[in-house]
């Protein structure tokens, strides 16, 4: 009989990693067709309505993924109907929404009439994402990141194909590149839920009961106040990295805004790194969460790997954008012409992705923990904080001029994502990895940020991060005693 695969952070984390970074370099390829293809007003349409959509419709989720995600591992028998049971629940809350979005579209766009078909077009898209998420989930905690990860890499390869294609027949309308995205969007979906279930017929004929993954899957009303606080954070968590973009067109204008949206495009593209990790390391430690001393060691491990990664990162970041970001974007983005180089801006950026990977164990210890409601109050306060310091540092020094302004602005997202790293530490209670492994974190903060300033000013700093090569050996330790081999599958008679 067909064994069962386990989730595996190392091995899942390398597949989740590697197709987000695919996905990317394939959706940068759709933004720059999209820029050349498009009137600057329908592309600035488009980009709104997805932005307002997305964020819109995305509570519709109710957080009940993230719960799939976490507690899947314990009962892969009941993945296929918790995902059923899941879309049960969106169905439900979806129709509020829908009604919501109706009230709320005429009031963002007086123009409805003439915009109403990518409007409806991009709500569907959203709605679509969202549909996903399930399937992904389940898929991720059934051991198969890999059919997760190829999920991601399907849509976007068939979304920036029909750009391309689109792009070479002459075609300008911008609800015919919408409805190239939806296509993609939808063939997503259509992959996740095929592989999802033929993943799953190792289990036909054993149903169990809906309480096998656990008490928050007992009941309805049980699972909703369970996976609220994941509900409420996904609500709170898109305005995390577009505070400052939000402050910097508010002081200092929409092309300052529009530099700096650029130099954050390459630093998002980063950010998939720690979020497959995070991805990766939910179903496994979700499986320890009442296991004190394996949900440690798990902690641990996934700490060796963010220590491996970060000079990879940062030299590979710092280098794909000096090389990337003057092909692709107009030279006003680049040659300080609008108040900075948007590569400078990206390299202060990169400290923040420094404190954003190492946060990566204690960022996800809350989300699996025994305290989901401190996961949401973790979100609450770095959004919280992200504004104060934005409105403080960018409002301070934008009467200084532009170039000032927008370094205030990375200099404030970076010192977030600092207060980001110490609110995990703190609400994970994990102060006690930090203590123990001092000397580690200490080399590895001090070495990330010598680096970024000598990559920055061009000075032999740089050569600092030369320094955290030397966690490698650990990381690929890490990596193996994580991989496929080393733990034993299970049957579905041995369970």
């Amino acid at each position: 009989m067909k064994k069962a695969r386990l989730p595996h952070m190392g091995r899942d984390s390398a597949w989740l990693a590697g197709a987000d970074i695919i996905a990317v370099f394939l959706a940068l390829l759709g933004q720059v067709v999209l820029t050349r293809a498009l009137w600057t007003e329908s592309y600035g349409l488009f980009v709104l309505a997805l932005d307002v959509f997305a964020t819109l419709f995305l509570v519709i989720d109710l957080g009940l993924p993230t719960l799939l995600a976490r507690d899947g591992p314990r009962a892969p028998h009941r993945i296929w109907p918790s995902i059923v049971r899941i879309y049960n629940l969106q169905l439900k809350a979806v129709i509020p929404f829908l009604f919501g979005a109706l009230l709320f579209v005429p009031v963002f766009d007086s123009e409805l009439s003439a915009h109403a078909p990518i409007m409806i077009v991009c709500g569907l898209i959203a709605i679509v994402h969202i549909a996903t998420y399930a399937p992904r989930s389940g898929l991720r905690a059934a051991g198969e990141a890999r059919l997760e990860a190829w999920t991601k890499i399907l849509e976007r390869g068939l979304t920036t194909a029909a750009y391309l294609s689109l792009y070479a027949l002459g075609v300008t309308s911008v609800v015919a590149y919408a409805t190239a995205f939806l296509f993609g969007a939808l063939f997503g979906l259509f992959f996740a839920l095929l592989w999802v279930r033929k993943t799953l017929r190792i289990y036909v004929g054993r149903t169990g009961g809906q309480g096998d993954m656990g008490e928050a899957w007992l009941n309805n009303r049980t699972l909703l106040l369970q996976a609220l606080p994941f509900a409420i954070t996904l609500g709170v968590l898109p305005y995390v990295v577009r505070i400052e973009k939000f402050i910097v067109g508010l002081e200092l204008g929409v092309d300052s805004a529009a530099l700096f949206h650029v130099a954050q495009l390459a630093w998002l593209a980063g950010l998939v790194i720690p979020q497959a990790l995070r991805a990766a390391l939910l179903p496994v430690l979700g499986k320890v969460r009442h296991h004190p001393e394996e949900f440690y060691r798990e902690m641990k491990a996934s700490f060796d790997i963010c220590l491996g990664l970060l000079p990879v990162g940062i030299f590979a970041g710092a280098g794909i954008v000096k090389l990337f970001l003057p092909l692709a974007f107009p030279s006003q983005y680049l040659d300080g012409s609008l108040g900075a180089s948007a590569v400078d801006l990206f390299v202060v950026l990169l400290l923040g992705w420094c404190f954003t990977l190492l946060a990566t164990p204690t960022y996800t210890a809350l989300q699996a923990g025994l305290h989901p409601w401190r996961f949401t109050f973790f979100i609450v306060i770095v959004v919280g904080f992200s504004a104060a310091v934005g409105f403080a540092f960018i409002g301070w020094q934008a009467d200084e001029g532009l170039t000032e302004g927008l370094f205030a602005a990375v200099y404030a997202s970076t010192l977030s994502a600092l207060f980001a790293l110490l609110a995990s530490i703190h609400l994970s209670g994990s102060w006690h990895l930090v203590l123990e492994r001092g000397t580690e974190w200490l080399v590895a903060v001090s070495c990330a940020t010598l680096a970024c300033y000598g990559l920055l000013n061009g000075t032999f700093f740089a050569l600092a991060g030369v320094v955290l090569f030397a966690f490698m050996p650990q990381a690929l330790r890490a990596v193996g005693s994580t991989a496929q081999g080393s733990t034993p599958l299970k049957t579905i008679e041995a369970e």
